[in-house]
């Protein structure tokens, strides 16, 4: 046997035992068990209809997306204070990102990862041109999809909308996949719509695949909902399975 052969064969000798650790590496990570706390993508409806007026906290008639940039702060500010509360021996951790509409697509306004206060509100006080149609299926999408990807263990998508889908998938041909998907990595993720001064009634489609669905007519009912969501679903240490959510709704 010539030298290239003999160093070839030997190559492929070492190489075995080297792939096998790879399969076994790979295999065990993907078994590895997710880390208690919580990730949120927060959808905010940035479309046009945002511009439209309705009662603030004081009965004046106030732009959308003013009222919502309110409400969208309180959680905020809810999530840090629950982060703050943590106990000593027990950080709690949050992942979150915040997604908006882009023209006809989903846009991210603040990257998903470690829960960054500070980013959120900023971008939260520079907004305030709503514009655009509804891409709502597609951002329900991009912000199942962060959320899935993370390493904790409760997953939630928020959505705050005033429209049904106008361009791309409806929400309900999208949450299906997700549902497998998270199927796939052995774990739920909830979702919950929020329909600001919009009847409740259009998201019947993704109430029936176990979404929560909630009104809200004006900034004190928004602020309302938002803070039962937070408070009885996503902050809580164990939720209902989505089929039970969706017939208590």
């Amino acid at each position: 046997m010539n030298r290239p052969s003999v160093i070839r064969n030997l190559v492929c000798l070492l190489a075995v035992p080297l792939w096998l650790a790879l399969i076994l590496f790979g295999t065990e990570a993907s078994a590895a068990p997710l880390e208690e706390g919580i990730a949120i993508g927060i959808v905010y409806d940035t479309s046009g209809s945002m511009l439209e007026p309705v009662k603030d906290s004081s009965g004046k008639m106030t732009p959308k997306y003013q009222i919502a940039n309110r409400a969208v702060s309180a959680i905020i500010n809810r999530l840090e204070t629950f982060v703050a509360a943590s106990p000593k021996d027990r950080p709690r951790q949050i992942q979150a990102g915040l997604f908006v509409f882009s023209g006809d697509k989903a846009g991210t306004a603040v990257k998903f990862g470690a829960f960054d206060a500070s980013s959120m509100r900023s971008w939260l006080k520079a907004f305030s041109r709503p514009e655009g149609s509804t891409p709502l299926g597609e951002a329900v999408r991009a912000a199942g999809q962060s959320v899935l990807a993370s390493n904790l263990s409760r997953k939630h998508v928020l959505v705050v909308t005033d429209g049904i889908n106008t361009r791309g998938p409806d929400p309900s041909a999208i949450l299906p996949s997700l549902r497998k998907d998270a199927a796939g990595k052995d774990t739920i993720m909830f979702v919950h719509f929020v329909a600001f001064d919009i009847d409740a009634k259009v998201f019947a489609p993704v109430r029936k695949l176990g979404a929560t669905v909630v009104g809200a007519v004006d900034e004190v009912q928004l602020n309302s909902q938002l803070e039962l969501i937070l408070e009885e679903k996503i902050l809580l240490e164990a939720e209902a399975p989505p089929s039970t959510q969706g017939k208590k709704d």
